[in-house]
């Protein structure tokens, strides 16, 4: 028997829910950003079941499950623990998450270090709750522009780099377990050298202690891949599928890996799965585009992959607008071709980054702002989704939106 639900004080996790507007939020974080397709499967039952069937891909490629009770929750973590999907001891969803490279191949670089890192886990200090690691050893790192605190990931001489966030320069190491033994002891000097208070690792200020020199540059300052999505399409290893805003259904998931061909899937911090295997019978002489699953993404010019929008009103209890109603109206008009950010209220909680147009919920109506966050000032307030487009519509070249 599990026990009462943890709601508050920390970032949401499976044993840690947190209450939303919907009811409870169940963040999954998959061990190596890997489910088997028959743990898909059982997440996808588990949603409808015991939640409202929704299913998010967050920034940090947890996979989340929306609009579970109080009363549901039990038996959604016994359904999560008996699939794998969650430890059964609830203090390791304490640990730092371990965010690898999607592409990683069994026995690599990357692989060989989550293996080495994820033995050690118990040797971190207590660290804070946003706290995440970063491991991408591949000849070009995927996850330069991914929030992490510690990166083990290539250097550009091609040795392995210890690299702590918010620093150009890391340390170079000469093998997998020397790469491990810095980042634990980097995370014990961040917590020894007063850390916690700052609470990330980019926002510490104290210099980098002398044995851990900060003195080669990452592979990823060089590689014109550095930072980029995994591209929609075919892909090596099966093929890589969008989720519009970032979310889905139980039920178009489950289509997505209908096929008994298809084996796994990698969640990745881009809104994008990697379905492992090749359906039986797929139709390769038609585009790509043509054979993608009703509900997902599969061109990289579809803005709903591209928006940032919270999930709003009245999934949160923040929000006063129902950001999505509009962020698919603006996705159909195709009013804006930059950067786009619909926040429920102020704390901007989809997006910290000045996007070219935010749009912010505040008492039921929205404040449009120009080339800033959800709490920058407005050039215009107050106003209705149709308010919105109109608006846009008329300043679109004044605006080079």
């Amino acid at each position: 028997m599990v026990d009462q639900p943890r709601i508050k004080g920390r970032c949401p996790g499976a044993w840690h829910p947190m209450a939303s507007g919907d009811g409870l939020l169940v963040r999954v974080r998959p061990r190596f950003g890997r489910l088997t397709r028959t743990q898909l499967l059982a997440l996808c039952e588990a949603a409808e079941t015991y939640g409202s069937g929704l299913i998010e891909l967050t920034s940090r490629a947890n996979l989340q499950l929306r609009g579970v009770s109080e009363a549901s929750w039990p038996g959604l973590m016994e359904a999560l623990v008996e699939h794998g999907l969650v430890d059964p001891d609830p203090e390791a969803e304490r640990h730092p998450q371990l965010l690898l490279a999607p592409d990683w191949r069994a026995g690599d670089a990357t692989h060989a270090v989550a293996c080495l890192l994820e033995a050690r886990l118990n040797e971190l200090p207590a660290l804070p709750a946003k706290w995440g690691l970063a491991i991408d050893a591949g000849d070009a790192p995927l996850l330069s522009e991914v929030s992490a605190d510690l990166r083990i990931e290539r250097a550009a001489v091609g040795a392995l780099l210890v690299r702590a966030d918010g620093r150009a320069l890391g340390t170079p190491v000469d093998s997998p377990t020397a790469a491990v033994e810095l980042l634990i002891r980097l995370a014990c000097w961040f917590v020894a050298s007063g850390g916690r208070d700052a609470g990330r690792m980019r926002r510490h200020e104290a210099p980098l202690p002398s044995w851990a020199p900060a003195s080669t540059p990452p592979a990823s300052t060089l590689s014109i891949r550095a930072g980029k999505p995994m591209a929609l399409g075919r892909h090596p290893r099966g093929r890589v599928l969008g989720l519009p805003f970032g979310r889905a259904s139980a039920a178009t998931l489950r289509a997505a890996v209908e096929s008994e061909a298809l084996t796994a899937v990698r969640v990745t911090p881009w809104r994008r799965l990697l379905i492992e295997g090749v359906p039986t019978g797929a139709p390769f002489d038609q585009p790509f585009d043509k054979q993608v699953p009703p509900g997902l993404v599969g061109s990289e010019g579809d803005p709903r992959l591209a928006m940032q929008a919270c999930p709003g009103a009245p999934h949160c209890e923040q929000a006063s607008v129902a950001t999505l109603g509009l962020a698919r109206a603006l996705a159909e008009r195709q009013l804006i071709a930059g950067s786009v950010h619909l926040s429920g209220c102020a704390k901007g909680c989809a997006c910290r980054q000045p996007t070219d147009l935010c749009l912010t919920g505040r008492d039921g109506r929205y404040d449009l702002i120009i080339g800033g966050r959800a709490d920058g000032a407005p050039a215009a307030t107050g106003l209705s989704e149709s308010d919105v487009i109109e608006y846009l519509e008329k300043n679109r070249d004044a605006l080079r939106l």
